[in-house]
């Protein structure tokens, strides 16, 4: 099979990325002004709440505090706060008390597993704080950042946070999901749990490596380039009966003039094929159909088949500096219960995060007929995810567990955790507390040449 990465797909993404662009951020003078002195500097508010359970933003620390020992990338994450206890724990006995700080997918697991889900309520920490470079960018981008073809492509600045000020839901959706700052390199051999009612389990694990080549600290490039905007491989490792499957890709800064381009290496037939039209509702490979392929931290690829619309900005009680959820001092067996994890090992915080929703298009199919997102909004990340059925029932619900990772400055995706409450089972998805390394980030030993079709037959032979 003779494919060539660059060329056609370069050119096709770069000339609908130069194109006048068609939907506009339109952050005011005023509004960019406040980026850096009441806002942080990517837009998050700084100031406490009211009551003064969500604290001032410090920013204190870039990288490693000073009381942590950190190994240097790929040990497992270390917990800064250690000492912490618990303010309070929420259950389905008091779960009222809390009503209006909690989402709709917590409440549904509350009435779920009434005796065993509880959520452990921490102190709030705000205390990291993103590189210089990257408020530079994001300055820059909330003045001059676009979305172009309907919002399915974006012209903008690599490094920073996209739309600082988000109008409307798709400016949302891409600073969340598809242009958030995170590490440019990414390797770890992950455990995932597929946990039935009963608690039995059935094992995946995976080889993974992404790279996302604008995001090398220091780096700035413009989307308009027409370069891709990121790369992926997975290799199987369990279930034994897909051992040695590989699923490769590339994704554009523009999805409808360069979709995702993917490829999938059979060790049965030795050969490569594409895989057209990989992403939406597909099943995510290895995971027994619990997760669809763009709900992988929560969302991911085109926005195409959704509405997108901000519902507004919540007080809510989300997963936070989950560092003790990927501790290899806990192991599985403690940790994977019936229903959900053990709650003892998951910290939620109260945070400000904005609410976006997704309706499924009318002539468009997918399995979700509406999606509910909640993003950070000191990261920009979405923690939290609700997908409804056809019919508009809550039928499963999500959260991603990202931690501050001190060799790359920025926030990283851990533990996804999802839920579905029709059938009662769940997925624990990037366990990696009983493999010898944790994730090993921004190392740069990672190169275009390590992805795409090629690179799967020469993994797979």
């Amino acid at each position: 099979m003779n494919v060539t990465i660059k060329g056609l797909l370069f050119t096709v993404a770069a000339t609908a990325l130069l194109q006048a662009p068609d939907l506009q951020a339109r952050a005011t003078a005023e509004e960019i002004a406040r980026l850096g002195k009441d806002l942080t500097c990517v837009g998050a508010e700084r100031a406490g709440n009211a009551d003064g359970s969500i604290p001032e933003w410090s920013g204190k620390w870039l990288g490693v505090p000073p009381h942590v020992d950190f190994k240097g990338t790929g040990s497992h994450p270390i917990d800064p706060y250690a000492d912490d206890k618990p303010l309070f724990v929420i259950t389905a006995e008091n779960m009222a008390q809390y009503a209006d700080r909690l989402s709709d997918g917590q409440k549904a697991l509350f009435q779920k597993y009434p005796q065993t889900f509880r959520m452990p309520v921490y102190q709030s920490r705000r205390d990291f704080r993103f590189p210089d470079a990257v408020c530079d960018v994001t300055r820059e981008n909330a003045a001059n950042a676009e979305l172009v073809d309907g919002g399915e492509g974006v012209i903008a600045t690599t490094g920073g946070i996209l739309f600082p000020f988000p109008k409307t839901g798709l400016e949302l959706l891409w600073t969340s999901s598809i242009f958030t700052y995170r590490p440019f390199t990414e390797e770890l051999i992950s455990d995932n749990a597929y946990v039935l009612a009963d608690g039995k389990v059935n094992w995946g694990r995976v080889k993974s490596r992404n790279l996302a080549p604008h995001l090398e600290p220091g780096k700035r490039t413009s989307t308009a380039e027409g370069r891709q905007s990121s790369y992926y491989m997975n290799e199987t490792l369990l279930p034994e009966r897909d051992k040695g499957e590989i699923n490769t890709g590339m994704e554009f800064w523009n999805h409808k003039a360069a979709p995702r381009q993917s490829w999938r290496y059979d060790p049965g037939t030795r050969r490569v094929r594409q895989s057209p039209g990989y992403g939406f509702d597909m099943s995510f490979p290895g995971t027994g159909g619990s997760i669809t392929v763009d709900e992988v931290r929560l969302f991911n690829g085109t926005p195409e088949r959704y509405d997108w619309k901000i519902v507004g900005k919540r007080e809510l009680y989300i997963p936070y500096n989950t560092y003790r959820l990927h501790s290899p001092d806990v192991k599985y067996a403690d940790l994977l219960k019936p229903g959900h994890i053990n709650p003892d090992y998951m910290r939620y915080e109260l945070h400000r995060v904005w609410v976006l929703e997704g309706t499924l298009k009318e002539g468009y199919r997918h399995l979700y007929g509406k999606r509910v997102m909640y993003v950070d909004e000191d990261s920009w990340l979405m923690k939290m995810a609700e997908n409804y059925d056809a019919r508009g029932g809550l039928w499963r619900t999500s959260m991603m567990n990202y931690f501050y990772a001190y060799e790359a400055n920025t926030w990283q995706a851990g533990v996804g955790l999802y839920h579905d409450l029709q059938t009662g089972t769940y997925l624990a998805f990037n366990l990696v507390n009983e493999q010898r390394n944790g994730y090993t980030l921004n190392t740069g030993k990672l190169s275009e040449r390590d992805f795409g079709p090629e690179a799967a037959r020469r993994a797979g032979l």
